[in-house]
């Protein structure tokens, strides 16, 4: 992946859970992390008694945090009301050049700065609640 412009970098919600996903932020800077646990079934019998784990047995976690803008109002309200309901809603992260994953999170932090000369901005943290899809571009 060569270098991006960060302003390609998307958020996008689909807040009625009908299919239509609507870009409600820009991240200008994020991170991205995928998680598996593991199944030990290392026995007294193991090899040279290193561990063994059991293939596709663990579970997956993803989780997103990111600061940026929202796009504008409706966004903003739309974000902060899922956050205050606890709910679970589809969400995109569109990485350019990269790919999209895509899947149930709920948002777990919310918080605003604005200084007293320029923007205001959002952090955000998202965790899945659910099966994550990548598709590559």
């Amino acid at each position: 992946m060569g270098a991006q412009r960060g302003r390609d970098l998307l958020l996008k919600l689909d807040a009625a859970s009908n299919g239509t996903f609507v870009t409600v932020a820009g991240l200008r800077a994020r991170q991205v992390a995928l998680n598996a646990t593991t199944v030990d079934i290392t026995t007294s019998d193991s090899a040279g008694r290193w561990r063994e784990l059991l293939e596709g047995a663990g579970t997956r976690a993803a989780s997103l945090s990111g600061s940026g803008l929202f796009r504008d109002a409706q966004s903003d309200t739309a974000v902060r009301q899922l956050f205050f309901d606890g709910a679970i809603r589809p969400w995109q992260v569109i990485v350019p050049d990269f790919g999209t994953l895509e899947g149930q999170f709920q948002i777990t932090s919310l918080e605003y700065a604005g200084r007293h000369d320029g923007e205001m901005t959002f952090e955000l943290a998202l965790s899945s609640a659910g099966q994550v899809s990548f598709t590559a571009v």
